[in-house]
Order: C-alpha cells, then sequence, then structure tokens
C-alpha cells in the first residue's frame, strides 16, 4: 500500500454553477521513502494540490488516502514547509524549533534534547540561542525545516521552499536535503518551479499542466545517488532536464 494516493481529485472554487476549476482528475502514489518532486507552469494548481494533501483544502471530488485513510483534516503525520518560513521573530531558533512538541505538551527538557537533535540535523548548531532576523535566508529555512520535522511527519511537503533564495545557496541546501532524507528516510512531495532543482532532487518528476491541472506525465529519474556537484555535468542529468521541459511546454498530455 503506497504512504500516500491521490484518486481522481478534481478541485473547484467559487460560484457551483460557474466554478473556477483549479484541478482536474488528479491520480498518483507516492510510496515510503521516495522523494517525488511536481513542475508545472505557474497558476497550475501546484500548491493548491499541496494544500489539498495537507489536508488544509478539501478536493470538490475524489480521494486523498495516507496510509489507506482519507485525508480530511490537518494532522502531525503531514508536515509542510512553505516558501515564506514564518518563523516567529521573538522565539530562539531552539524554541522555534521546540514549539510542535511544546503544542504537544511535551516537557521542556525533552523537547529541547530533540530540538537539538534536530538543528544538528539542519547544520544549525551553535545558533540555538539566534533569533531569526540573525539568521541568513539559507538557515532560516533549514530552522523551518527542521520545526516540521520535530512533529515527526510521516510524509513532509515541500512548497517551493528554496524559491526565493539565490542560486548558490539553493544549490546547498538541496544537498541538504538529500542528506537529511538519506538520514531519515523521510518520504518528501515537493512542488518548485526548478526543472534543475526536481531532476537534481527526484525519484520521480510530475509535470502538471496548465489550469485546470491534471497530470501530464511521470518522468522516472534514473540518476545514481549520491547526486553530488558532478551530477550537473552528467549528460543523463541534462537530457532528463530537456525531457521535463519538453513536457511542460508540450499542448499534449503522454499515455
Amino acid at each position: 500500500m503506497p504512504l500516500l494516493e491521490l484518486r481522481h481529485v478534481y478541485k473547484a472554487y467559487g460560484d457551483p454553477e460557474d466554478p473556477l476549476h483549479a484541478l482536474r482528475d488528479i491520480s498518483f502514489a507516492i510510496e515510503r521513502g521516495e522523494l517525488v518532486c511536481m513542475v508545472g507552469p505557474s497558476g497550475g494548481g501546484k500548491s493548491t494540490l499541496l494544500r489539498l494533501v495537507a489536508g488544509l483544502l478539501h478536493p470538490t471530488s475524489g480521494e486523498i488516502l495516507l496510509d489507506g485513510k482519507p485525508v480530511r483534516e490537518p494532522s502531525p503525520r503531514v508536515g509542510i514547509v512553505f516558501q515564506n518560513v514564518n518563523l516567529m521573530p521573538w522565539r530562539t531558533v531552539r524554541d522555534n524549533i521546540a514549539l510542535p512538541l511544546e503544542l504537544a505538551g511535551e516537557p521542556r527538557g525533552r523537547r529541547y534534547a530533540i530540538a537539538q537533535q534536530l538543528m544538528e540535523l539542519v547544520a544549525l548548531t551553535g545558533f540555538e540561542h539566534s533569533y531569526p532576523h540573525q539568521l541568513s535566508g539559507g538557515m532560516q529555512q533549514r530552522a523551518a525545516i527542521a520545526r516540521t520535522l520535530a512533529q515527526n511527519p510521516e510524509i513532509l511537503l515541500l512548497d517551493e521552499p528554496f524559491g526565493a533564495l539565490d542560486a548558490i545557496t539553493r544549490e546547498r541546501l538541496n544537498q541538504e536535503l538529500l542528506r537529511i532524507r538519506r538520514i531519515r528516510n523521510q518520504t518528501i512531495f515537493m512542488v518548485t518551479h526548478a526543472i534543475n532543482e526536481a531532476v537534481f532532487l527526484a525519484d520521480r518528476v510530475l509535470v502538471l499542466s496548465q489550469r485546470p491541472g491534471s497530470i501530464k506525465c511521470e518522468i522516472p529519474i534514473t540518476l545514481p545517488h549520491p547526486r553530488t556537484d558532478e551530477t550537473l555535468v552528467d549528460p543523463n542529468y541534462l537530457a532528463l532536464m530537456r525531457r521535463v521541459r519538453m513536457a511542460i511546454d508540450s499542448p499534449y498530455q503522454e499515455r
């Protein structure tokens, strides 16, 4: 049984007599331990889809199943990180990361111990008592990921998490994300506009169409691990980027 499964999901907004169709007949599954990226044009419904999986929105029709059970509301089993990190400016890095544990009623000592482990995981050791404004954009994003991992989610949803960062920082965080995924065997579903990022990170890339968004094709990424700077000049990597680009630009849906 896949960890996440979407079955014929539709999403429409507004007047039922004249609705705005955002997503149309979305079906796919993600297995435990997979890292799947979704790419597609702006306005195609990628972020809407992520919010549906997180239980923040409800589909107009169709089913979203987590471990075989319908997703009807937000759950600690599903963690989500947005491009806007939304760290609390009055809390230290440690206290930001420990927040989900505090809300869950964990004792102070235990939540700080877990926060410390997560700071080590995302390479923020030494910044426990810093505040968000004292961190670079990349460090803030790592803190936001650590905060989400504190709830120990079964699947981590990433909505353009590195989109606001410069190219060098973004490449470094891609490597960090792969390292975190490897250490935790974390299942990840990520939305990105960056084709190179999707191909570098993913086991599979899903290509979404223009609105109303539908799955145009699924492209397996067969590049070996570990993926390093050498991957970025691998002819197979470049060929896969071309294939994803052509799928996005094509007016047709692959069968």
